[in-house]
């Protein structure tokens, strides 16, 4: 069997921004010094929770090239570089390859439907102009568009580089489905924090994960034990952490996990239109959340009560 991009949990991190609605660089840096430093097994960068459909192509790939700096092959650092439009696809591809990326995230193309023949040719022109491996992100809640295990298959058969995917539909049965039809060397990710148990029980490698952004060293574990063989302890913290999703999507992502990061103090900034600012309710919920399992909700600092921020 094939190495995979990666086993854990990989955060899909917010790009921070500053109040005047640039990119926060030196926000980044720190963002992704704590996620390495808690344990996360892999950044993607420039996908949905980064605000990528916001961010002109000079931003996105300033971002992708900032974090392959930063990083520095500490984890993998896999590229968001999907678009509804194929050219637009293979150019953020080809250049995050320039870059450095050590993989990409390339999400179902959005708003214009294409047929699954469509999919099938999208993303293996897309994956056929680059070298380094592909994950396909499934998210038709999102795209309106659902990718099925037969073209997963098709594509994977045509693109030897498309190596995985991230699936996000919520469908346990068409994830099934996949599992049992691809090769052992495909890996597949859940994109749902709250399945990642169940995925993981069909065989799944991991999370791409929105959680992590508050919660990396705890996402990570949720991984780390159900792969070691501790089923009953990665179901708690699980279980634990479901009240705390729910809050991260009680909005649209990642409304709530910027206005999480900023009670904690990581100042992640505001998002940029057309999304805004988290209503109240929804805040004093999200609040309760972060609370309940407790982290320590402070403007000016982050306090894990099991010192996951300390040394």
């Amino acid at each position: 069997m094939s190495k995979p991009i990666f086993t854990g949990a990989a955060v899909a991190l917010v790009t921070p921004m500053k109040v005047d609605g640039s990119v926060n660089y030196e926000k980044l840096d720190e963002l992704l010094e704590f996620q390495i430093k808690n344990g996360t097994d892999a950044i993607v960068a420039c996908g949905t929770t980064g605000e990528a459909s916001t961010l002109s192509h000079e931003e996105h790939l300033n971002v992708i090239r900032h974090t392959v700096e930063k990083v520095a092959k500490r984890v993998p650092v896999i590229a968001g570089t999907g678009s509804n439009s194929t050219e637009t696809a293979i150019y953020l591809s080809k250049e995050a390859e320039k870059l450095g990326a050590d993989a990409l995230l390339l999400v179902t193309p959005y708003y214009n439907k294409a047929t699954q023949k469509g999919l099938v040719e999208h993303f293996v022109k897309t994956a056929e102009a680059v070298k380094i491996p592909v994950i396909l992100y499934n998210v038709p809640s999102r795209t309106g568009c659902n990718i099925l295990p037969k073209t997963v298959k098709e594509i994977n058969e045509r693109a030897k580089n498309v190596v995985a995917i991230k699936e996000a539909s919520g469908d346990i049965s068409q994830i099934a489905m996949l599992a049992s039809i691809m090769d052992e060397d495909f890996a597949i990710y859940s994109g749902n924090d709250d399945q990642i148990v169940p995925i993981l029980s069909l065989g799944g490698l991991g999370v791409i994960s929105v959680l992590s952004n508050v919660a990396p060293k705890e996402t990570h574990d949720i991984v780390a034990a159900y792969l070691e063989g501790r089923i009953a302890e990665s179901r708690k913290l699980q279980l634990e952490a479901f009240d705390l999703i729910k809050s991260l999507f009680c909005e649209v992502n990642p409304i709530p996990v910027k206005a999480a990061m900023n009670l904690m103090g990581l100042e992640a900034g505001p998002v940029r239109l057309p999304l805004t600012e988290m209503e109240a309710v929804n805040l004093e919920r999200l609040k309760k959340s972060l609370e309940n399992y407790g982290i320590k909700v402070n403007q000016n600092q982050v306090i894990k009560f099991n010192d996951l921020s300390k040394d």
